[in-house]
């Protein structure tokens, strides 16, 4: 350390004093022996050293990256967590079934012996200081009231949303009949907490397609069970191995539900199709109603404004209105728009989803056997305003050749007969 004309210098190192002494505004010793020897040096006081000042931003810049890191894993961890409880809860279904445990624990004379067991009254049974067991007498005067049930609301609180579907799991049918135990024979069932607004038969047009089945009854029990929807399912299965007729199908449908049940609703739906999402609500509206607006092998679009195909639905009297679906569709195609035409001509319009909300997925599989592209479709289609009047449920027929109820359906087999003959070419 030295002072040279009231200014303090610093020693520093030859390097150092070498670039002092080029540096132009340094001011020679006032005897004028200029810069010491290159030994050492002195300067104006130096700042820190800059290789401290180096590793002390990198260690800041360090402990910034470290907590950004942290941060981003911390929302991972939580939108793992939102989307794992999003996607099971309908397989653990741990909600609906904590509310009935826990209903079941307040009201210990709970009524099981019925699809809509009701709750009798817990207050007037236990007034008094008594407890109240269903081993105890009633007085001749006294009566045991039911508590009427409320209609079950337009939108479920139990409703889970966007479903993931997949088909790569095994299923079997005892797996399907041990996840639903509150279904009955025939595959019906009434909520038990609520009173539906209407009876719906869904209606599933069948032949060969055991494996698919099973998926189907698999997804939609549950999702039927939390949309709050008494309902009844019926396969209807086409006898021999004459040309597929899905639209003739799906009228024996309507009649056979009829006769077994008061139905309000009949929604028709292929058994290759799974709803994406349990808030795509499965009842009629005031209009007929479309519900597989966006399905992945047309990538989650409506492949044309007046498609109408996969899974539908309609009220009784919307059905009766339009006659029923056409008999004479023979093979693929077509019925979806003959039955599209019968709902405008008859003045009214068909309502859909939200797009978002109508998603399905399809089990991939090769076209059936004998349920070929219909060649006659496309002339038909134009004639609909003419044959609908003619072709319908009221020239329906049919004959049953074996009905049965199995735990999770019920199983319709019919002979529909078979196409006429083509007219000869030329």
């Amino acid at each position: 350390m030295q002072i040279h004309g009231g200014v303090r210098m610093t020693c520093t190192g030859a390097a150092r004093a070498e670039r002092i002494r080029l540096s132009p505004g340094l001011v020679p010793f006032p005897d004028g022996a200029g810069l010491p020897p290159l030994g050492g040096t002195c300067c104006p006081a130096c700042p820190p050293p800059l290789q401290k000042m180096t590793r002390l931003l990198l260690g800041v810049t360090l402990e910034r990256i470290c907590k950004a890191v942290l941060l981003l894993c911390l929302v991972h961890f939580v939108i793992i967590m939102i989307l794992y409880f999003d996607v099971y809860a309908q397989r653990l279904d741990f909600f609906n079934r904590f509310n009935v445990r826990n209903s079941s624990r307040v009201h210990p004379y709970y009524n099981f012996s019925r699809p809509n067991g009701t709750v009798h009254s817990y207050a007037a049974a236990t007034s008094g200081g008594e407890a109240f067991t269903p081993s105890a007498k009633l007085e001749s005067n006294q009566t045991v009231t039911e508590k009427p049930l409320l209609p079950c609301p337009d939108s479920p609180p139990g409703l889970v949303g966007r479903l993931l579907i997949e088909f790569s799991t095994p299923m079997s049918m005892e797996r399907v009949q041990r996840e639903n135990p509150d279904v009955t024979d025939g595959g019906k069932y009434t909520p038990s907490d609520c009173q539906p607004k209407e009876r719906v038969a869904i209606i599933i047009p069948f032949r060969h397609r055991e494996h698919h089945l099973k998926y189907w009854l698999h997804y939609l029990h549950p999702i039927l069970r939390r949309q709050k929807v008494g309902y009844g399912i019926y396969i209807i299965n086409q006898f021999g191995e004459e040309t597929f007729n899905r639209a003739k199908l799906l009228n024996v449908g309507f009649l056979e539900a009829l006769k077994d049940a008061e139905y309000d609703c009949f929604i028709f739906s292929d058994v290759d199709l799974i709803p994406m999402d349990d808030r795509n609500l499965y009842h009629c509206y005031e209009q007929p109603r479309h519900f597989a607006i966006a399905m992945d092998k047309f990538g989650f679009r409506l492949p044309y404004a007046g498609y109408f195909g996969g899974v539908s639905g309609l009220s009784k009297v919307q059905f009766l209105k339009i006659n029923g679906f056409p008999n004479e569709y023979w093979g693929w195609g077509g019925e979806d728009d003959d039955i599209y035409n019968r709902i405008t001509l008859n003045g009214m319009k068909v309502s859909r989803p939200d797009i978002r909300i109508g998603r399905y997925r399809m089990i991939k599989h090769e076209r059936d056997k004998h349920n070929e592209p219909n060649p006659q479709r496309f002339t038909k289609i134009q004639n609909t305003k003419v044959s609908m009047k003619r072709d319908g449920i009221h020239s329906l027929h049919y004959h049953v050749v074996h009905s049965a109820k199995y735990p999770m359906y019920t199983n319709i087999t019919v002979d529909i007969g078979k196409p006429p003959p083509r007219p000869a070419r030329g």
